[in-house]
């Protein structure tokens, strides 16, 4: 008997603003509970973390403000583009990270959405601190060196 490959597109979706506006302290890779239609418009490349944020309710870790396309072949059975998402994690990552944000100046925020092997939708999600101006030019400063350097060894 055969073994059924899962073929999955290279899906990467990143959030690169909050590269830029954030300093990630800490990393975790996090499930997201989807309907029929949203994991066909993620797979097709059709999504945006841009102004995402993750919040707690009630003990568990929400997603806000992901965009999802709606799918092209869906009909009445469709999702909501913007509508909030469940983030799933063990326990104890929810008690760490929950605690975490009670701090000043803390916050969680979506980092990459991707298609893992197993052809299951992720979302890395980082506990984040906001940089000030100053830390924001230095970044700048940093990888226009670091593409400096790159152009000079492409010579």
């Amino acid at each position: 008997m055969a073994q059924k490959k899962i073929k999955t597109a290279n899906v990467m979706i990143k959030n690169k603003r909050a590269t830029f506006d954030y300093e990630f302290i800490d990393t975790y890779t996090a499930g997201i509970v989807l309907t029929g239609t949203e994991i066909k418009s993620i797979r097709a490349g059709k999504a945006s973390l841009v102004d995402t944020y993750c919040y707690f309710s009630n003990g568990e870790l929400w997603v806000k403000n992901m965009y999802v396309a709606l799918y092209m072949e869906g009909s009445y059975n469709n999702h909501i583009e913007r509508r909030e998402r469940k983030l799933l994690l063990n326990r104890k990552e929810l008690r760490n990270l929950e605690a975490d944000t009670k701090a000043p100046g803390f916050t969680i925020v979506p980092a990459k959405l991707y298609i893992n092997e197993k052809g299951l939708a992720k979302l890395d999600i980082a506990l984040a601190r906001g940089k000030h101006e100053y830390d924001k030019r230095q970044s700048m400063k940093e990888k226009e060196a670091k593409m400096e350097i790159k152009r000079a060894f492409m010579k």
